[in-house]
C-alpha cells in the first residue's frame, strides 16, 4: 500500500516518504565495458530517510523479499557522509546531495524513472529505480518536493521552511544526455516533472511530453550490418538499445484511393530492452481502398516506402490516447514486428481512428460503414476506447483486496500445492505425468460443481480427476471406449456436467441433431437424445447459470437459424416447440450461456449478440457484429457482464442500467448503450508469444471464474502454450495494460477453467497433462517470462497413473 510519513517532522532515521515497489538498476554508459544495464534488486522500496547527522539524509533502496524467500544476512547502509553505502544482499544507501544529480524520466512502458548518478562509477554510470506503474500520482510529486528540501539543508546547512519555491527550484534538473554510439540505437525517454501531475489523472502518470528534448539524433532506418552491432551483455535484464529490424524489401505502389493522410512518427519495439525505439521522427501514414473492402496501411517517409500491409484483426491493433500513440504488429515469414504511430495531436489520432476502424470493420463485415446505424457505430467505436467504473467500496477496501492478489514469481509452499513451478530447466521422469494412454491429445475439460471432479476428453476417453484438499488434482480412473447406445464409437467435440454432477451430456461432431447422456456413476452412455431433424445443436448450456447444481432435466440449445429448450423426457425429438424463437433467415448461432436467473446470450458467428429474458421471444438487447466469429461466450452470474471469445481479443461488455436492470430485461434506450471493452495482447507481447511459438494468436473459450454467492472477480483463456488470466478489478479502473497475466507452458494448453467457487485456482489441460494451479504464480508478461516455459504439471508417484476402466 501506498503511504507517506509526515515530511521532515519525524524523530532521527525516520522515513519521510516511500515509493513502496520498484525495480532497482545499475546503468552504465554505453561506452563502459562492462556492459550496459545490471538489475540490481527485481523489487524494491526508495525511500528517503533522516541521517543521525542534522541536514543529512539519504536515499534508501530496499530489496524487497517474497513470501518464503530468506534474507542474506548483511550489513545495513549506514549514516556516512560518503557518496553511498551498500550492502548489495539487501540495501543501497545514497547520501542525498545535489550532486547526485537527482531526476525524473518517463520509459516506453509508461512507468516513472527516478535517476541518479553513481558519483564513485564511470563517467556516464547512473542508477534507475523504475517504479511500479500502479503508483499514485501524487506520491511522485510528495518524494520530488521532500527530495528538493533536504538537498536544500544539505548545501545550506539550515531549515526548508524559509526557502521559497524559486529556492528549491535550484534542485530541477534536467536528465542527463545519453552519451551516442555512431550506428546504435540509443533509447529516447520523456523528460517528466513530478509536481505538474495531478490526482485526476490516470494511474499512469505520463501525460505530458518534455519542454525540452534529449539531444538524441534521428535512428537510422537502414539495416545494421553485423560490425555495427555491438555484443549482447550477459545480463538478463533489458541490457540493449537496440532493436532488430525488419528485412528491407521493396513494397510496390500500392494501387486504390487514398482515404486517409496524415503524419506521425514511427517507433519499433525491441523486446530486448522493453522499449520503443523511434525509427523515424517523420513518416506519412495513409490507408487506401482497394476495392472489395480490401483496405492497405502505408507508412512512408520522403525517400522510401517502410511499411505495407493489409488490414485484418492479426495486426492487434491498440490506440493508447493518453500517448497519442496507435501500435500494431507486423508478422513475417519467420519474424514478427511490433510497430508504434505516434501523432502530434488526439485531433491527429482521434482522425486516423475513425478511419482505420471503419476500414477494419468493412474489411470483416463486407459492408459498408454507412450502413450502421449511427448508435450501433457508437457502441463499435466504444470497443476501442478504454473504460472506468467507480468502485463502490472505499479505497483502503480495495487495497487490502489487492494484497490478497498479488503475483509471486517464486511461489510459496501454500502456492506449489498446484501446477508445479520450474524454470524450465529441471529433468524430470516422463511416467510421472497425469495422463490417459491413447494416441490423441486431451481435449476437452468439464469442472464439477457438486462432486468435486474434472473430466477431461482424449479420444474415446474420459479421464476422471479428483480435485483435493490442497488444491491439487489427483487422477482417479478412465472411462475408455466411450460409445454410443448403438454401439458406434464416439470421440466427444464438446461437453457438459448434468443433474449434481451424476450425468456429463456429449456431442457426437458427425451427428449434430444429438446429445447423449453419460450416467457418470455406471461409466457408460444410457441415452441418445435426437433433438430435432432441422435443427442442429451449435451450442447448448444449463437453462440457467448453476443448473448443473440442481436436478434440472432440460438444457437450452442454439442452431444456425432458432434458439430452444431441451427437454429429454419428451418421446421422439426433445425439441421443445413452445419454446422455440426460429429465425427466417440464417443466424449462424455459435455460442450461448445462462445467467443465473434463466436469462439468455447467443452469439453468432457474424459477431452479434443477442439478449434473451426467456425463450421464444424477441432479444430485448441487440449488439452490432464487430465482424468475428464469436465462438464462446459467458456472463456472469447477475447479467451485468458478458465476455464474448473471438479468435484474436475478448469482449467484454458492461450490459447493466442505471436501473439496476440489465440489457437482458430492457432494452437500452438510444442515449444510453452498453459499454464494450476489447481486451487484447498487447502487440509488443503478442510479437514474442509469436516468434516463441511460430503460430498466430488463437485463444480458447474465455470464462469468468464461478460460484454461487461468488463474486466474479477474474478471466481465464489460453492460446498455444500461455495460459492468461485477467484481473475484473483493474479492466473497471481503465487498467487495461496491466490487468493480464501470462504463464507459459512447455507444451500446447489444449483447455482452462476456474475451480468451481475459487477466482485463484486454474484447472490446466496440456496435450498429456492436467493439474491445478494458483493464477497467483503466473507473471507480468516480460521478455524472459514469455520465453522461458514451466516444463509440466504437478508430478505423481507411479502408483497414482492408472487405466483402469469401469
Amino acid at each position: 500500500m501506498n503511504f507517506i510519513r509526515t515530511l521532515l517532522n519525524t524523530s532521527e532515521k525516520e522515513e519521510l516518504v516511500t515509493i513502496p515497489s520498484g525495480a532497482f538498476f545499475l546503468k552504465r554508459s554505453p561506452l563502459s565495458v562492462k556492459g550496459q544495464s545490471e538489475c540490481l534488486f527485481k523489487d524494491a522500496v526508495a525511500t528517503l530517510r533522516r541521517t543521525s547527522n542534522p541536514f543529512n539524509y539519504q536515499l534508501a533502496i530496499q530489496r524487497v523479499y517474497e513470501e518464503g524467500e530468506e534474507a542474506l544476512e548483511g550489513t545495513d547502509g549506514g549514516d556516512g557522509e560518503g557518496g553511498r553505502e551498500s550492502s548489495p544482499n539487501d540495501e543501497w544507501a545514497f547520501l542525498l546531495d545535489s550532486a547526485l544529480h537527482l531526476t525524473y524520466t518517463a520509459n516506453a512502458e509508461e512507468a516513472v524513472v527516478i535517476v541518479w548518478r553513481d558519483i564513485d562509477g564511470d563517467p556516464g554510470d547512473h542508477f534507475e529505480f523504475v517504479c511500479d506503474k500502479t503508483t499514485r500520482p501524487k506520491l511522485y510529486d510528495q518524494f520530488d518536493i521532500t527530495a528538493r528540501r533536504c538537498q536544500y539543508e544539505r548545501k545550506y546547512n539550515k531549515s526548508y521552511e524559509k526557502a521559497s519555491d524559486e529556492d528549491l527550484e535550484e534542485f530541477d534538473f534536467e536528465p542527463d544526455v545519453v552519451p551516442v554510439i555512431e550506428q546504435n540505437v540509443i533509447k529516447s525517454e520523456t523528460t517528466i516533472k513530478p509536481e505538474t501531475l495531478t490526482e485526476t489523472e490516470t494511474e499512469t502518470p505520463i501525460k505530458k511530453e518534455a519542454e525540452k528534448e534529449q539531444n538524441v539524433p534521428e535512428t537510422p532506418i537502414a539495416e545494421s550490418t553485423p560490425e555495427e552491432t555491438p555484443k549482447e551483455t550477459e545480463s538478463k535484464t533489458p541490457s540493449s538499445y537496440q532493436t532488430t529490424k525488419p528485412e528491407i524489401t521493396i513494397i510496390e505502389p500500392v494501387e486504390g484511393t487514398k482515404t486517409y493522410n496524415g503524419e506521425a512518427s514511427l517507433h519499433l519495439y525491441d523486446s530486448e530492452a522493453g522499449v520503443f525505439v523511434e525509427q523515424l521522427k517523420k513518416a506519412e501514414v495513409s490507408i487506401y481502398d482497394q476495392g472489395n473492402f480490401e483496405y492497405w496501411l502505408e507508412v512512408d517517409s520522403d525517400a522510401e516506402r517502410h511499411i505495407g500491409m493489409s488490414l485484418s484483426n492479426d495486426m492487434n491493433p491498440v490506440f493508447n490516447y493518453d500517448h497519442l500513440s496507435f501500435i500494431f504488429n507486423f508478422f513475417a515469414e519467420t519474424a514478427a514486428f511490433s510497430w508504434l504511430l505516434k501523432f502530434p495531436s488526439f485531433e491527429d489520432l482521434e482522425k486516423f481512428q475513425e478511419h482505420f476502424m471503419e476500414s477494419l470493420w468493412e474489411t470483416n463485415n463486407k459492408t459498408k460503414w454507412t450502413k450502421v446505424k449511427p448508435d450501433d457505430r457508437e457502441f463499435l467505436a466504444d470497443a476501442f476506447h478504454g473504460f472506468s467504473i467507480e468502485d463502490e467500496e472505499n479505497e483502503e477496501e480495495e487495497e487490502d483486496e489487492e494484497e490478497e492478489d498479488d503475483v509471486y514469481d517464486t511461489p510459496s509452499k501454500s502456492i506449489k500445492k498446484g501446477l508445479q513451478y520450474s524454470d524450465g530447466v529441471g529433468e524430470y521422469d516422463d511416467n510421472d505425468v497425469k495422463r490417459m494412454k491413447g494416441k490423441g491429445i486431451n481435449k476437452e475439460l468439464a469442472v464439477g460443481h457438486v462432486n468435486d471432479r474434472t473430466y477431461v476428453v482424449r479420444d474415446n476417453m474420459l479421464g476422471v480427476f479428483k480435485q483435493t484438499d490442497d488444491d491439487d488434482l489427483e487422477f482417479q480412473t478412465t472411462i475408455e471406449n466411450i460409445s454410443t447406445t448403438k454401439g458406434k464409437s464416439l470421440m466427444p467435440s464438446k461437453i457438459m456436467l448434468h443433474t449434481q454432477d451424476k450425468s456429463i451430456l456429449l456431442q457426437d461432431p458427425e451427428n449434430l441433431g444429438s446429445l447423449y447422456r453419460m450416467d457418470l456413476e455406471r461409466g457408460e452412455v444410457v441415452e441418445e437424445w435426437n433433438v430435432s431433424d432441422s435443427h442442429k445443436v451449435n451450442a447448448f448450456a444449463p437453462t440457467s447459470k448453476y443448473a448443473q447444481s440442481t436436478g434440472e432435466q432440460t438444457i437450452v440449445g442454439a442452431s444456425d437459424t432458432g434458439i430452444f429448450k431441451i427437454d429429454p423426457r419428451l418421446s421422439g425429438t426433445k425439441l421443445v416447440d413452445s419454446q422455440l424463437k426460429n429465425y427466417a433467415s440464417k443466424m449462424k448461432f455459435s455460442a450461448l450461456a445462462t445467467t443465473e436467473q434463466g436469462h439468455l446470450a447467443v452469439a453468432n458467428s457474424k459477431g452479434e449478440i443477442r439478449l434473451y429474458d426467456r425463450l421464444g421471444i424477441n432479444a430485448k438487447t441487440s449488439l452490432p457484429a464487430m465482424g468475428d466469429e464469436i465462438i464462446g461466450i459467458d456472463v456472469s452470474a447477475d447479467g451485468k457482464w458478458i465476455l464474448a471469445t473471438c479468435k484474436t481479443y475478448l469482449l467484454l461488455i458492461d450490459a447493466g442500467q442505471e436501473n439496476g436492470k440489465t440489457g437482458f430485461v430492457k432494452s437500452f434506450g438510444k442515449d444510453v448503450k452498453p459499454r464494450p471493452k476489447r481486451l487484447q495482447i498487447s502487440p509488443q507481447h503478442l510479437a514474442q508469444m509469436q516468434m516463441e511459438t511460430g503460430k498466430p494468436l488463437s485463444f480458447t473459450i474465455a470464462r469468468f471464474n464461478a460460484g454461487q454467492d461468488t463474486r466474479e472477480q477474474s478471466i481465464v483463456c489460453s492460446s498455444g502454450p500461455f495460459v492468461i488470466t485477467w484481473s475484473l478489478k483493474k479492466l473497471m479502473r481503465g487498467d487495461a495494460k496491466d490487468a493480464y497475466l501470462i504463464q507459459r507452458y512447455s507444451d500446447v494448453v489444449t483447455a482452462d477453467n476456474f475451480k468451481y467457487g475459487s477466482d485463484k485456482n486454474v484447472i490446466v489441460a496440456l496435450a498429456d497433462d492436467v493439474g491445478m494451479v494458483d493464477r497467483r504464480t503466473f507473471h507480468k508478461p516480460t521478455h524472459e517470462s514469455l520465453a522461458t516455459p514451466r516444463r509440466r504439471i504437478q508430478p505423481l508417484p507411479r502408483n497414482s497413473i492408472v487405466n483402469s476402466p469401469y
